[in-house]
């Protein structure tokens, strides 16, 4: 917002299309940091011996510290400048990543990724709040917030290929060593390219409030990850419990607050409130299909790690396409039914991939990533631009942290629901052949992993892979149901205003 309908706008130059390069690169490496980790356990439990509890810790403190301190950071960077907090997240990050590499122990690694995730959370809103302040005319900063979250999807997916190419050449601590590199060009870059904005400069951010947004948020992630290693028990509903009591008492105390960290009169505005909602449901289809689509990819087509990465790849190039049609698609649509037609697309190929699942061939699964990955880019783009577009610029950062917050949560409920539901119809599809040894039939039933490397017994093994692979499918109608109903709210819900190279209002 922040002008007049019909307001001439200030296009963006050269110098800030670079600046957005350096974006780009700093919000890819935090996408590829949050599952580059997958490939390497093998290596690092060789060498550091870590027990379960610790391999758990060391794989999830970077998104529970990323998660719980979005919102504090994203109004910390409206208070002291979102470039100087983004050039001090990027030392803190070449710090703790150089720390993370060289750990002697589990305890130092535990530490070092969680020293990340607080860099991390430094970062992301900064960088997102900082596309908003350069760009100010609504198609370019469309097309600008399309190439961001390009960076945004295509680091999930390229994490575990980045990993796999490192570790067949270089030991695990190399996953760590190489955002050295690429923090010492954003420091660098950054200095010289970006530019320095703030928000309210006399409002305090209220530290009561960041507390209990960090108790309300930590715990939920925490309640989801414990459900999908452990399964629903006492310690995954008290969890829950707590987040949501506490995640109440924050709520109610942003109402009584002058400058809240969270304004929550935003979710009355239907722009705001819809797509940030798309936001969540997007990325909740899309890295729910990924968690067990790459197990799929290896444990029942035979796919090695980069082979099954590279056959990810359809999504990934797919979302890049968005960039192109991003400025078409608000001319012809609007933002609400652009969004909708992103999610119908995604549902779209999820069903296809549904019913390709049986197929001997590839080539109907890559078809099917395609279309979610340019579905799901649509949405994701412009219910982010949606989110950040519905605030007062110098509230930027505050909202971006919302729509990073929104990202960080559908993702982690997309794993947990998709992957519960999942873990269940397996259960209910496996016929195990007669004549199983009791150890080996439990193992079974515990997941496909557990069996291939349990049991040596062939007909086990493929009765496995046949249940895994029917709940795959089934659970893949499951997502693609819920996105295309979630398509037509959006359709509904999120206002269409056409947009033709003029900042207009959203609502």
């Amino acid at each position: 917002m922040g002008m007049g309908e019909g307001a001439p706008t200030v296009l963006a130059g050269r110098r800030e299309w670079a600046a957005l390069g350096v974006l780009v690169l700093v919000v890819t490496l935090l996408a590829v940091d949050g599952t580059v980790l997958y490939l390497a356990v093998p290596s690092l439990t060789e060498d550091l011996g870590p027990s379960s509890t610790q391999i758990l810790w060391i794989g999830d403190i970077y998104a529970f510290v990323l998660a719980g301190l979005l919102i504090t950071m994203g109004n910390l960077a409206d208070r002291i400048g979102r470039k100087r907090l983004l050039l001090i997240g990027t030392v803190g990050f070449g710090l703790s990543s150089a720390l993370a590499a060289f750990a002697p122990n589990p305890e130092t690694l535990i530490a070092a990724r969680a020293l990340l995730g607080l860099a991390g959370a430094t970062l992301m809103p900064s960088t997102l709040s900082i596309v908003r302040s350069m760009f100010l005319d609504r198609g370019q900063r469309a097309r600008a917030i399309a190439i961001w979250s390009v960076g945004a999807t295509a680091g999930a997916a390229l994490g575990p290929l980045v990993g796999g190419v490192l570790l067949e050449r270089f030991w695990w601590g190399s996953v760590f060593l190489i955002n050295i590199p690429v923090m010492v060009v954003t420091l660098i870059a950054g200095w010289l390219l970006l530019p320095e904005s703030k928000g309210e400069s006399a409002a305090r951010v209220d530290w009561l409030s960041s507390l209990l947004s960090i108790a309300a948020i930590v715990p939920l992630v925490f309640a989801i990850k414990h459900a999908i290693s452990d399964g629903v028990d006492v310690l995954t509903v008290g969890a829950l419990v707590v987040g949501v009591v506490m995640g109440w008492i924050f709520l109610r105390r942003q109402l009584t607050l002058e400058v809240p960290l969270l304004d929550v009169s935003l979710f009355k505005v239907p722009a705001f409130s819809g797509a940030l909602a798309a936001n969540v449901l997007a990325i909740f289809g899309f890295l729910g299909l990924l968690f067990f689509f790459s197990q799929y990819l290896q444990m029942v087509r035979g796919f090695g790690p980069l082979k099954a990465g590279l056959a990810e790849l359809p999504a990934t190039i797919a979302s890049m396409a968005v960039v192109v049609l991003i400025g078409w698609l608000l001319a012809k649509l609007g933002a609400g039914q652009a969004i909708g037609a992103g999610l119908l697309a995604a549902a779209l190929g999820l069903a296809v991939i549904a019913t390709t699942t049986s197929w001997q061939t590839y080539w109907g699964l890559g078809v099917g990533l395609a279309i979610v990955g340019l579905g799901v880019g649509v949405a994701m783009t412009l219910s982010t631009d949606a989110v950040v577009g519905a605030v007062p610029a110098k509230r930027a950062g505050a909202a971006s942290a919302v729509a990073e917050t929104g990202y960080e949560l559908g993702g982690a409920f997309g794993i947990a629901i998709l992957g519960s539901i999942h873990g269940l119809l397996y259960r209910d599809a496996l016929a195990l052949p007669a004549g199983v040894a009791d150890a080996e039939a439990a193992a079974a039933k515990e997941s496909l992993a557990a069996a291939v490397y349990a049991s040596d017994d062939s007909a086990l093994i493929a009765a496995a892979q046949t249940a895994f692979a029917s709940a795959m499918e089934a659970t893949a109608w499951i997502a693609a149901a819920v996105l295309a109903v979630s398509a037509v709210v959006a359709w509904r819900i999120i206002p269409s205003v056409r947009v033709e190279g003029q900042v207009q209002r959203e609502h």
